[in-house]
């Protein structure tokens, strides 16, 4: 399988002007984890995680090295750290240059390069554009539906599976994090959903979709006040049988 066909899509970006506030809303709205940053242009030039809120001013976590380790790190150090922590804007905080996979790359090189390089997503990029994005939840998916003995995907395959992710993404209700796969024309929905309304609607636009035989639903239902998260029917069932 190669990155094309797992990778979450379309992909939410921010600008490098954006505000610390405005990028830590959308991730919270959209439920993601992390967001590439993209010029004006569309280029990709950073990406941002959680991880870049964990050291912050506002929430009194900033590093209190001891004085011997602030010596042997020397001032520059500090000053970087003091910009990560009270910067204001994304392009103060966000990782430059972030490690980057085209379309066509393997699930082996993806999990390599995570591993090499202890990371939780991999942009995909074409033209220096980002596409979409593969995290470890894509590679979860991956390896669930693997499991179910379907299958390699086809080149038709991948066409279905555009058709679902087009249709799917003009909704209000299309799920977030919205991950398709379809071998032989049975397509695994994975997502998250905020209201249970969702998931019917997802899997009959799915199936409306030619060339689908079949629809294994995946999605997730995040409660939006409590935050609480229960996994999908079929899931809890497989669950129950294991």
């Amino acid at each position: 399988m190669r990155a094309h066909q797992i990778m979450t899509r379309p992909v939410f970006t921010v600008l490098p002007e954006a505000t610390i506030l405005e990028a830590a809303n959308l991730m919270l709205q959209r439920h993601i984890s992390g967001l590439p940053v993209v010029d004006v242009a569309g280029k990709l030039v950073g990406i941002v995680s959680e991880g870049d809120f964990v050291r912050r001013s506002e929430i009194g976590t900033q590093r209190r090295r001891s004085r011997f380790l602030r010596l042997i790190l020397g001032p520059g150090r500090a000053a970087a750290d003091f910009v990560h922590e009270h910067g204001c804007k994304i392009s103060e905080i966000m990782t430059h240059e972030p490690i980057t996979v085209t379309e066509g790359a393997s699930l082996e090189t993806i999990v390599t390069l995570m591993k090499k390089n202890k990371l939780k997503r991999l942009p995909v990029i074409r033209d220096g554009r980002v596409v979409g994005i593969v995290t470890r939840a894509n590679l979860l998916q991956a390896v669930a539906s693997l499991a179910r003995q379907v299958a390699d995907p086809t080149a038709d395959d991948d066409h279905v599976r555009n058709r679902i992710i087009d249709a799917l993404g003009k909704k209000d209700w299309c799920p977030h994090s919205l991950s398709v796969v379809v071998r032989d024309g049975i397509v695994d929905l994975s997502g998250i959903i905020t209201d249970e309304r969702w998931r019917q609607a997802a899997i009959v636009c799915t199936e409306n979709i030619a060339g689908v035989k079949k629809v294994h639903d995946h999605l997730c239902w995040v409660d939006p006040m409590s935050g609480l998260y229960f996994i999908a029917p079929e899931d809890e069932e497989l669950a129950k049988a294991s």
